[in-house]
């Protein structure tokens, strides 16, 4: 029985940690994308170099401010503080772990039964997160400087495997 356990235990943690990951990777692009819708789509950003040409123009370009490289620069420094307002939930028939907002962004009431809410989970989501903006950094302004479909699917799985896992990992019972 301690060698079945022993065998499982890496796999459980390596479950608990891909979980994690992608669960942070997928309220990282929602809490983004959030922000990114709020900003007032008038709003703009000079792009471009300000040195004179010869012929006395200047080669500035105006940009929507939301999807801009400094917005989204902006963003990520910060929008990690939001796993805060996320709690973990079990999916009860396949063990698989979860993240989903505790706090709505308008204050509506929310369904939170079956949902874990404490300091642990939140410092863990917000690690996983800062780890997730730092590595991935120009791949999500790649993404969500156009606006793209999917960019939760695209960046999570496709381009960083952290939600794969599902793929690579028997789902046993422990």
């Amino acid at each position: 029985l301690a060698a079945a356990l022993a065998a499982l235990l890496p796999v459980a943690c390596a479950r608990r940690s891909q979980d994690l990951h992608c669960g942070a990777c997928r309220a990282l692009v929602d809490e983004l994308e959030w922000e990114i819708a709020q900003v007032d789509p008038r709003k703009t950003i000079q792009m471009g170099s300000f040195r004179i040409n010869p012929d006395g123009s200047q080669s500035v370009v105006e940009v929507p401010y939301a999807r801009s490289e400094a917005h989204l620069t902006e963003l990520l420094e910060r929008v990690c503080e939001k796993m805060k307002e996320y709690g973990e939930k079990v999916d009860l028939s396949t063990h698989r772990k979860s993240y989903v907002r505790v706090i709505s962004h308008d204050g509506t009431k929310m369904d939170l039964s079956g949902v874990k809410i404490d300091g642990d989970v939140a410092s863990s989501l917000k690690f996983a997160c800062e780890s997730i903006a730092e590595e991935y950094e120009d791949e999500l302004i790649e993404f969500l400087s156009h606006e793209a479909d999917n960019v939760k699917d695209r960046l999570c799985s496709k381009r960083t495997d952290l939600c794969d896992h599902a793929l690579h990992i028997p789902h046993d019972e422990l």
